[in-house]
């Protein structure tokens, strides 16, 4: 995980599973090593977690993680590889960008 005072990038989980395992068993390890990860970014302060899909959409979506626009990766996260973006906060689907001054590209078009 890659942070930025509050917000971090979290880049994984990575499982190499045996041959034959069911995919099933590699998705399940998956989502333990994220939730794990949560549990340390909650007591370490992290509010914000992003992560690139990876294929791990449904891994995501059992976490909390939802679907969030690139302009909202804060500038010191941008640049890393990957398509797509999902944002957790706290676990919720609650996403909203009261209090930090609304998203870039809402500021970008004027809005706020």
């Amino acid at each position: 995980m890659e942070r930025a005072g509050a917000t971090a990038m979290l880049h994984g989980p990575v499982v190499v599973a045996p041959p034959g395992m069911p995919a099933e068993d590699v998705l399940a390890v998956a989502a333990e090593l994220t939730g794990q990860a949560l549990a340390h970014a909650g007591a370490a302060a992290v509010v914000t977690v992003f992560a690139r899909p990876q294929s791990l959409d449904r891994v995501w979506v059992r976490s909390g993680f939802i679907p969030v626009p690139e302009a909202e990766l804060p500038r010191e996260l941008q640049g890393r590889p990957g398509l797509g973006l999902f944002g957790w906060r706290g676990g919720t689907a609650l996403w909203s960008t009261a209090g930090r001054g609304g998203s870039r590209s809402a500021l970008a078009r004027g809005e706020h």
